[in-house]
């Protein structure tokens, strides 16, 4: 019997209701998304003023580009410029919702060379896993596909530079240019590696 009544308000029901329903709806993951892009964007942001300017705490293009020869990443300076410059202008146009695609993808980018440091640690971020970057970088991927909402510059702006073709553009991209940096990172911490084993076997042979 209820569902009956159900059923028969629903037909009687004005057709504007459900476009207020779909509105109410659309404006509940346009906020949504908002929020998303703002902490998501202001985190990215905040870290990579941290690396270019040694804002929050951070320890500038000098002392993270020690940080990166010491994990593998060379020259140690460009690593720290490049990662810098990907999650401040990222995390910027995340939080802006300007050229999504690109941003989402350059964040994701930058976190997943980040991650590479971590993975030795496991998942978690309690004993220095890749947890956090993970999460980043999955939001700014996300955002990315999912676009940045109605309340964003790219909105405003006619979607200019949020349109379909640029989301494998720019993951494509990304993905060639992390690959490669991560890849030259393995390269050289496996050389290193192997030069400590060569050098330990000749003391020992000396002994």
């Amino acid at each position: 019997m209820e569902t009956r009544r159900g059923v028969l308000l629903y037909l009687l029901s004005a057709p504007g209701d459900d476009v207020k329903r779909d509105v109410k709806r659309n404006d509940r993951q346009d906020l949504g998304l908002l929020l998303l892009r703002l902490g998501t964007g202001g985190v990215l942001a905040a870290h990579g003023t941290q690396k270019l300017f040694g804002w929050f705490g951070g320890h500038g293009i000098e002392g993270t580009g020690q940080f990166m020869e010491s994990v593998g990443y060379a020259p140690g300076k460009a690593s720290a410029t490049a990662a810098g410059l990907a999650e401040t202008g990222g995390g910027t146009l995340l939080a802006l919702g300007l050229a999504t695609p690109a941003a989402g993808a350059a964040a994701a980018g930058a976190m997943a060379g980040a991650a590479a440091v971590h993975a030795p640690n496991g998942f978690f971020n309690q004993g220095g896993g890749y947890e956090y970057a993970a999460t980043l970088g999955l939001t700014a991927a996300g955002l990315a596909i999912t676009g940045p909402g109605r309340f964003s510059l790219d909105h405003a702006l006619g979607h200019a530079v949020n349109r379909g073709w640029m989301i494998p553009a720019a993951f494509a991209a990304a993905a060639a240019g992390t690959a490669l940096v991560v890849g030259a990172r393995a390269k050289r911490l496996r050389q290193a590696k192997e030069g400590e084993q060569e050098q330990l076997f000749d003391e020992e042979s000396l002994e």
